[in-house]
């Protein structure tokens, strides 16, 4: 075995095995930065991507309840109406209306049992 002098007084063979442990060291830095890289970049895309969809629901749901809000004013409005038909000297029609909701059971259960 032999030990090459490098000039500066340490020997080539300790001093290239420092080096390449260091570079060892410095390799498997640079495997796992790169990998935590690629881990914080996937967090980032579906934080983004949550908050996308967050706002696309609020949205939705914001919609939902104009919706339902013009739905009870439209209800309240009709049983409104309901009221002053059954206050009202219309019983006439009333009586009419609920004959018809009768005859409408009616042939639907007919068509029902006809199945």
């Amino acid at each position: 075995l032999t030990v090459v002098s490098t000039g500066d007084g340490a020997a080539a063979g300790s001093y290239g095995y420092t080096n390449s442990g260091y570079s060892v060291y410095e390799e498997e830095n640079d495997r796992l930065t790169e990998s935590l890289r690629t881990k914080v970049s996937a967090i980032k895309s579906l934080s983004i991507e949550i908050g996308t969809e967050v706002k696309n629901q609020n949205k939705m749901l914001s919609e939902m309840e104009n919706d339902f809000d013009s739905t009870g004013g439209l209800l309240g409005a009709t049983m409104g109406r309901l009221r002053t038909l059954s206050r009202g000297s219309q019983t006439k029609l009333l009586c009419y209306m609920m004959l018809f909701s009768l005859f409408v059971f009616f042939v639907i259960y007919w068509i029902i049992k006809l199945r």
